[in-house]
């Protein structure tokens, strides 16, 4: 961190003054700072504590995949997003300029292994020995040293700029995929107190999983299932389970609608992976199943226009329409189907969106992420705060986790904590101004509309596999 502020003095003395409560504003932003003073109230510059529920009536989890927050927005003014980093060769820290790419990039490493040998005890200077899928005639070493060009993911920037960007967001574990949709349902990956789930080791991923499936171990030494191999945690249980609540009971006995949208699982392999209620049993062998988890993801599109919009709601993309995989140009363009879809639709007026990666992906990041136990947190991804409510201009500084996004929900819909990471996160206020007036809806221009999504073929092509 020492680097970082050195680097950018006046944005991080900001963040390091405000540190919990408060981000940097820019040019144009509204600069009431909303801090919690009680569960589901918010209390805003000199005026008494006004509930979250007050204003929220929909919150709208938009998840894509696998990017870092430097890999997306690197430049971005007013963000802490350096177009550069730090490598460690023969034990010289060199300083290198992040390379910008297209969508035909290589597939990069990211699980577990790679992400500790990358973080370096927090120096995030080995991400040149993360391996990855060599393009032709590319034998470097620095494929994870890079960012989207601009052009590419504009829809992104401009509902960056319209609205606000979250520089500090960071999944609550280190992992990949599977334990970051966990987090997003759950607030925890932890199954006792000394082990973590982080990936299943076959697919799919769930209650339906090949008989002998079993979920990698993540330890409190960072060993975790067949590493070191000379002495690896051992492997964990099958992956349907029963050790913690979710988001589905809070929701289902408050009486809060809700909806978990993503691709068939009929598909050969997408939304096996895809549909993480698919693993907690209580859901899966519920009515719960038929009932809340949607497939195709596409309904979405179809059930803000017939009125039908859950009051929660996670949306999860199919392959091409994600920002994982190479050579996609349909993950910006999908996500501005759904947000320009609530931005135009009486449901604008109460909702919250919010649009987030679930994990680094194999991307360079700049900032170490605070180590808040044994299980994380991982690798800083990005997140933009979409609302009438939502500061315009605005990056918040404020540190995040995912736990953070449960504890705004359970604000929005008054219930009680899940008591996971939900209870020690900060809820993600900062973006919101209560006290000013809804500002409208600005669409974001993107090359597909609703219509190529909802007519788009189903694709069983595999999401991740980490």
């Amino acid at each position: 961190m020492k680097r970082v502020c050195t680097q950018r003095m006046g944005v991080l003395a900001c963040a390091l003054v405000f540190t919990l409560t408060s981000g940097c504003s820019m040019p144009g932003s509204r600069n009431s700072v909303p801090s919690l003073t009680g569960s589901g109230a918010a209390m805003q510059d000199g005026m008494p504590a006004v509930p979250v529920s007050k204003y929220i009536k929909h919150v709208v989890f938009i998840v894509q995949e696998n990017r870092s927050f430097e890999n997306i927005f690197a430049g971005f003014k007013g963000a802490d997003a350096p177009l550069y980093g730090y490598e460690k060769s023969n034990n010289k820290v060199t300083k290198i300029n992040l390379t910008q790419i297209d969508w035909n990039a290589p597939t990069i490493y990211h699980g577990v292994e790679w992400t500790f040998k990358a973080y370096d005890k927090g120096k995030m200077d080995q991400f040149n020995i993360v391996p990855f899928d060599k393009p032709p005639n590319d034998p470097s070493g620095h494929a994870s040293y890079a960012y989207l060009k601009h052009s590419l993911i504009q829809p992104y920037w401009d509902m960056a700029n319209y609205y606000t960007l979250v520089d500090h967001m960071f999944p609550t574990a280190w992992g990949g995929s599977f334990s970051a949709h966990l987090d997003l349902i759950a607030g925890t990956t932890a199954i006792s107190s000394n082990e973590a789930v982080t990936v299943p080791n076959r697919t799919p991923w769930g209650c339906d999983s090949p008989s002998g499936t079993q979920t990698q171990i993540l330890d409190p030494q960072h060993h975790w299932s067949g590493y070191p191999p000379s002495n690896p945690a051992p492997w964990g249980p099958f992956p349907c389970f029963t050790q913690f609540s979710t988001m589905a009971s809070s929701l289902g006995n408050a009486k809060i609608s809700w909806k978990y949208y993503a691709p068939s699982i009929t598909e050969d392999f997408g939304g096996g992976v895809w549909s993480e209620f698919r693993a907690i049993k209580a859901v899966y062998d519920g009515p719960a199943w038929k009932a809340h988890v949607i497939s195709p993801e596409t309904t979405v599109l179809s059930d803000i226009a017939d009125g039908k919009l859950a009051q929660m709601s996670w949306v999860i993309p199919k392959s091409p329409n994600s920002d994982h995989d190479v050579g996609n140009t349909g993950g910006p363009a999908w996500v501005s189907s759904i947000v320009n879809a609530i931005g135009k639709s009486s449901y604008w007026s109460d909702t919250a969106i919010f649009v987030l990666w679930d994990d680094w992906g194999g991307w360079y990041d700049n900032v170490p992420p605070p180590q808040l136990d044994y299980i994380g947190l991982g690798f800083r991804v990005p997140c933009i705060v979409i609302s009438p409510y939502a500061k315009e201009h605005y990056v918040s500084h404020t540190q995040y986790e995912y736990g953070s996004l449960l504890k705004f929900v359970e604000e929005a819909f008054n219930l009680k904590s899940l008591g996971h990471t939900d209870a020690r996160a900060t809820s993600i206020l900062d973006p919101f101004d209560f006290s000013a007036p809804p500002h409208k809806f600005k669409p974001i221009n993107a090359p597909l509309n609703a219509q190529y999504f909802i007519h788009q073929p189903a694709d069983p092509t595999p999401p991740d596999d980490e």
